[in-house]
């Protein structure tokens, strides 16, 4: 199966138009895996994961709000606000019941807040090399994460990126990579084709300005007493100087779940679905069958 054989569509859902991809049996066929991606990426992110898991189960790849394909709204870029989206994307448009969560990077927040409100409706969760807000840890890493502070500052970014997207995000690509042939020249060329479209640069830069509201809204629902009651897998990548997060999703969401199983994948920096696609789809089978 190559990224040809995946299909295209859109959900519009009112205040916001989500662009998805789906592969594999149809979605009458058993609960689908739902892939939220992170920044500076879209659904393409998980182009390598989707044939491996389609294999076995439906697969969903969408682009979240103001990112990929999907709409650019001003405002609703809070992790509960896109969280919300998915849910209506995949009870209001699709018709779906129960699902499998998947989140890397800004996916896993999203990931969370949607477990979090509907926890009878995610039957497993997996988070990759990314923790919580406000669930008690370092979410910036004492500043080694810079580009978190960055980001949070009105209109600079925007004004110091706008016109030299490559050169930006492709900084990241390699530098957040431990193999630098992961985020290739055809995949950098994808990401590009949105990230500098009208309004794109802001929205990724909102999922940032809206960290001090995230981590309120996480820290109010920990204090309550509240943890996912879904098994979780928390995958880290085992690189840390390609920015790899290691063991610390598995520390975050021991602080927010009851069930947890963690793992570093070796020879990873962050974009741990691009640098080892075989052993991301490995251990999200091997969670979901541990629990059906």
């Amino acid at each position: 199966m190559s990224t040809s054989d995946f299909e295209h569509h859109f959900a519009d859902l009112g205040d916001v138009m989500i662009h998805y991809v789906t592969a594999g049996p149809d979605l009458a066929g058993g609960p689908p895996i739902v892939l939220v991606h992170g920044w500076p990426q879209t659904w393409f992110e998980w182009r390598h994961v989707m044939p491996r898991l389609a294999a076995h189960h439906p697969v969903i790849a969408l682009d979240m709000r103001g990112l990929g394909d999907s709409s650019r709204p001003l405002d609703g870029y809070d992790k509960r606000t896109v969280a919300d989206d998915v849910f209506r994307l995949l009870t209001e448009h699709l018709g779906l019941e129960r699902w499998h969560g998947v989140g890397h990077d800004w996916g896993g927040p999203v990931t969370f807040a949607l477990g979090a409100a509907h926890p009878r409706s995610m039957l497993t969760m997996t988070i990759i090399d990314v923790v919580i807000p406000g669930d008690g840890g370092d979410f910036s890493q004492g500043g080694r994460r810079w580009h978190h502070a960055f980001h949070l500052t009105p209109d600079l970014p925007e004004a110091l990126v706008t016109g030299r997207e490559r050169a930006y995000l492709g900084w990241f690509y390699r530098e957040f990579s431990w193999r630098r042939d992961a985020v290739d020249a055809a995949a950098v060329d994808e990401y590009l084709r949105t990230y500098t479209e009208p309004g794109a640069l802001r929205a990724g830069f909102a999922y940032y300005r809206n960290l001090p509201r995230d981590a309120a809204d996480n820290t109010a629902l920990i204090a309550t007493g509240f943890r996912l009651p879904m098994p979780v897998l928390a995958m880290g990548g085992g690189r840390t100087e390609s920015r790899g997060r290691a063991t610390e999703p598995e520390e975050s969401m021991r602080r927010v779940a009851h069930d947890v199983t963690g793992v570093v994948v070796a020879d990873s920096g962050h974009f741990v679905p691009e640098e080892q696609p075989d052993i991301v789809a490995r251990h999200i089978l091997e969670h979901i069958a541990r629990h059906e």
